[in-house]
Formats: C-alpha cells, sequence, structure tokens
C-alpha cells in the first residue's frame, strides 16, 4: 500500500509515508496527511503526540514530486491541491498534539520540510537531512529557509541551502536541526518509549506546550511570555491535583 499508514500505540498515533522506491511526496500523499493530521486534532484526548515516520528503508519522506510540480508550473494542478503544502505544514504546528519527526533515512527537500514544521526531530545514526533545491535552480518553497534559519541560525541554514550538501545525523544533531538522536538497533522502538513518556502526561498540558513553545518562538519576547503566563494559569486554575495539594 502506497501513500500514509495510520497505527495507534496507546495514546501515541504513527502516520506512515511508503511510496517506494523513493518515498517522493506528492500532492495526493499531502491531502492524505492533512486528513489523517485533522483526525489526530479531533481526538485531542485519545491521541496526545502524533509521529511521522517513513515506511521505505532508506528513507524519511524524500523531496516533492517533479512531476507534480512540472504540472503545478503549468497551471495543471487545482486548488485544493496547489493548498495542500501549505495545510500539511499548517497543521503539523497547529494541531494540539504534539507532533514528532521520526528520522531513519533521508529527509530531503519537501519531506525536510514535513519535518521543521514538527514539533520534534528525532533521528537514528542512519538520518540524513537536506535541502537541495538551489542544486536545481529553485529554492525551498515550504519553509524550508524560514523554519531551518530559525531552528538552526541564518549563517548554517546559508550553508545548507546554498550548497545542498547532505548533513548527517551526527552533525544535524549538533547544529539544532535534530532535537536529539536515538542509537540503537531499534530505532522505532525507541521512538515509541520517547514519545510515551511525553503522552504520560496530562493532554492539557501538552498542548499548552506546543503551543508556548510554537507560538512563542514567533513573537517578542514580552508578548510570548505573556502568552505563557496565560496558558499557565488556564491549566493551573483548572489542575484539581494542585488543589489536592495545597489543601493537604
Amino acid at each position: 500500500m502506497n501513500g500514509w499508514s495510520f497505527d495507534r500505540h496507546g495514546a501515541v498515533a504513527v502516520l506512515t509515508f511508503r511510496r517506494p522506491p523513493v518515498n517522493l511526496i506528492d500532492f495526493a500523499a499531502l491531502l492524505e496527511l492533512g486528513d489523517l493530521l485533522e483526525r489526530c486534532a479531533a481526538e485531542p484526548e485519545g491521541i496526545k503526540v502524533v509521529v511521522l515516520a517513513g515506511g521505505t528503508p532508506g528513507y524519511f519522506v524524500n523531496h516533492a514530486d517533479l512531476a507534480d510540480l512540472e504540472r503545478a508550473g503549468k497551471g495543471l494542478v487545482p486548488p485544493e491541491e496547489l493548498g495542500s503544502w501549505d495545510r500539511a505544514l499548517r497543521l503539523l504546528e497547529e494541531i494540539p498534539q504534539p507532533t514528532v519527526a521520526a528520522i531513519d533515512g533521508l529527509a530531503s527537500g519537501g519531506g525536510n520540510e514535513l519535518a521543521l514544521a514538527c514539533t520534534v526531530r528525532i533521528g537514528s545514526v542512519g538520518a540524513r537531512l537536506e535541502q537541495p533545491e538551489v542544486s536545481v535552480g529553485i529554492i525551498p518553497g515550504g519553509g524550508g529557509t524560514v523554519r531551518l534559519s530559525r531552528l538552526v541560525g541564518p549563517g548554517v541554514t546559508a550553508d545548507a541551502v546554498l550548497t545542498g550538501r547532505t548533513f548527517d545525523a551526527d552533525e544535524a544533531v549538533r547544529v539544532g536541526w535534530l532535537t536529539l538522536l536515538l542509537p540503537g538497533d531499534d530505532f522505532f522502538g525507541e521512538v515509541l518509549r520517547w514519545t510515551g513518556r511525553v503522552a504520560a502526561a496530562p493532554a492539557a498540558a501538552l498542548s499548552s506546550a506546543k503551543r508556548s513553545i510554537v507560538a512563542g518562538s514567533r513573537m517578542p519576547f514580552a508578548d510570548a511570555q505573556q502568552l505563557e503566563k496565560s496558558l499557565f494559569r488556564a491549566l493551573s486554575a483548572n489542575n484539581t491535583a494542585l488543589r489536592e495539594d495545597s489543601n493537604a
């Protein structure tokens, strides 16, 4: 089966992309991903973490299907498909659940842009990340320059985008492109253990923490701090465990 599959591991939803031989992402897959993310968003209590993974050995998600880009350039793509990139990236950032890119293999171009829109990027020792668009005469169009620059700084981003070179797992985690590295023979099992620990927290706290981190990173400091305080107060007012401790 090609496209995205949906699996549950307790409160962790895993969306796995398979499109052999090299996991190129196309408009149809992006529409499907958007639908699955909306499905997850509708279950904020039952699903606490959403993981994106690659199901083709050696690949997370590869760059955009060039046939799709050619059709788009000729004006042959309907508006729903053209909007599929923005929709999927926005949902990765805005659904209540923290989103995790589990990168075991190559995340290239648009596939890396999907990872950048996730809350956390976890890599195996075989993870490889790149934005190669400049080498073929274009630039990233799904946030590759903007999100990467805010994550690792403009200098590292310039190196990555202008050269199109591949960052291996060690370099990517060192510069902050990858959030963390999970070595070992059972990468996916380690991802599930890590996300399972995250999913043990209350859903409301996870959602508020994600919102404060993602939205706050784009605001002036004082506004971000105010957002954090308002989320903290809302959670505290509705936290029965805190009230029980204070009355003990």
